[in-house]
């Protein structure tokens, strides 16, 4: 078939990623690279025009748009996008508000052009089989996850800025609940977040770091914290851990591994299984078992089969009903728990 033109709006740490992931694929073309600032690109991206406003690169009137701005320009561009034809990948969180989401999802569906949004850990192999083991020790379910990222020098920086749209719950966390979501298949009933601003270098407005619990209709409860900045601690930055009544599995990570490194955000080392069945002595019937994920593919790689999933999305116009539903409901998720943290009250769903 003949390469689906792209443009890649946005070149920080995702958009120079998939731009890579484009560059790769036979079913793309690149046709332009957007960035508002000068960027240095590795040398397989080097050849391609980069551009300075999104415009020009729609000009180019290209078949798929990347969206990997911040949250705020997220609608815009991809709405966009849409109204003259282009599919469209647009990086999470999907919209800022849960208005401007649905709103790309009704243009999305009335035009007709596919809405993929980039929930990476639905494309990893290790995670997939995670939430397989967890659906089978349930309902209901104890979900606790989180990612804290202890951030410095650039990688702070980045942060700050990303405050200016998002906070560290809602960034990360539309991840764990999307996770939780697919591990529970119930409707969010109530949630309750909590933040707390720990540093001078940020507005009076902004926490860095937060947390959320939430409740589902069908008794279950699940946990996520997410934290950044020079102050946040290394230890237990990265839980990822499910309980039902007939055991537990968890994600096990390499001791020394740090939070700043983003293959270890999507990067499992081992599964641990245990079963919580036991013998007329009360003995547990079975050790726990670890499987190894150890062949699992690193963050690039993840990011190629995420595009993969784009371009096949396209190519065999798939139903993309329940992807954009499910998208907009775990934002609306850490969107509530935003709001708790700062009216300090529980939000029901």
């Amino acid at each position: 078939m003949t390469p689906l033109r792209t443009l890649v709006v946005g070149l920080g740490q995702m958009g120079l990623s998939h731009a890579l992931a484009y560059h790769r694929n036979p079913g793309c073309a690149i046709v332009g690279l957007v960035n508002r600032s000068p960027v240095a690109l590795p040398d397989e991206l080097r050849h391609y025009p980069v551009l300075s406003d999104f415009e020009t690169g729609l000009a180019l009137r290209p078949g798929l748009v990347s969206v990997n701005t911040y949250t705020d320009s997220h609608a815009a561009y991809a709405i966009a996008a849409m109204e003259v034809g282009a599919h469209v990948f647009v990086e999470k969180p999907l919209a800022p508000t849960v208005t401007e989401a649905e709103r790309m999802v009704a243009v999305a569906r009335r035009t007709g052009r596919k809405l993929v949004v980039g929930y990476i850990l639905r494309h990893h192999p290790s995670w997939i089989e995670f939430i397989r083991q967890a659906r089978q020790l349930g309902p209901p379910f104890v979900m606790r996850m989180n990612l804290n990222q202890q951030s410095s020098g650039a990688a702070w920086a980045i942060h700050k800025r990303l405050m200016d749209s998002t906070s560290p719950v809602v960034d990360c966390g539309v991840h764990y609940l999307d996770v939780m979501l697919q591990i529970t298949d119930s409707r969010p009933v109530q949630v309750r977040g909590m933040g707390v601003r720990l540093s001078s270098e940020i507005a009076e407005t902004q926490v860095n770091y937060g947390h959320l619990q939430v409740i589902f209709e069908d008794g279950s409860v699940g946990w996520y914290e997410a934290g950044w900045g020079p102050m946040i601690s290394e230890t237990a930055y990265f839980v990822k851990d499910v309980m039902g009544p007939k055991g537990a599995v968890s994600i096990v990570m390499d001791e020394g591994a740090a939070s700043a490194d983003v293959d270890t955000h999507t990067r499992t080392a081992r599964i641990r299984l245990h079963r919580a069945d036991t013998g007329p002595d009360g003995a547990f019937l079975a050790p726990d078992e670890l499987l190894s994920t150890a062949d699992e593919p690193g963050h690039q790689a993840l990011c190629e089969r995420e595009q993969k999933f784009v371009l096949d999305a396209i190519r065999e116009n798939r139903d993309l009903g329940r992807h954009m539903q499910d998208a907009v409901r775990s934002l609306a998720v850490v969107l509530a728990a935003d709001r708790s943290m700062r009216e300090r009250r529980a939000i029901d769903l």
